[in-house]
């Protein structure tokens, strides 16, 4: 059974860093790909980034590179979302997910796909004075 754990949120002020995270369990190979997602209130599930298990290979949305890096710790199987320069539009819940697919650089000419098969219950990030 896949698992999938998420910690890091919070209330962060305009400008602010924070670090989320995620551990994965439950795959018997290491072809699977864990993506990171969020929704604010009234907002569709945007994709934000996702990262090979296999290699490390990485993919990062438009809307965010530059201020969000993902990132993996074989050691645990533990999946980072560095986020910096936070303003008030990154406020919403973020989640991780997990299928077995391959995190391909070319999601720039469709976007990361939006389905990944197992999520995380998320965790809510506040960017406010």
């Amino acid at each position: 059974e896949v698992q999938i754990v998420e910690s890091g949120g919070g209330l962060v002020q305009p400008g602010g860093s924070l670090r989320l995270s995620c551990v994965v369990s439950g795959f018997a190979s290491d072809d699977y790909s864990i993506g990171w997602f969020r929704q604010a209130p009234g907002k569709e599930r945007e994709g934000l980034a996702c990262i090979a298990h296999e290699d490390g290979n990485t993919y990062t949305e438009d809307s965010v590179k530059g201020r969000f890096t993902i990132s993996e710790d074989n050691a645990d199987n533990r999946v980072y979302l560095q986020m910096d320069n936070l303003n008030s539009d990154d406020t919403a819940v973020y989640y991780c997910a997990a299928e077995k697919s391959y995190c391909t650089k070319t999601y720039y000419l469709t976007g990361l796909p939006l389905d990944y098969d197992y999520w995380g219950q998320g965790t809510q990030v506040t960017v406010s004075s």
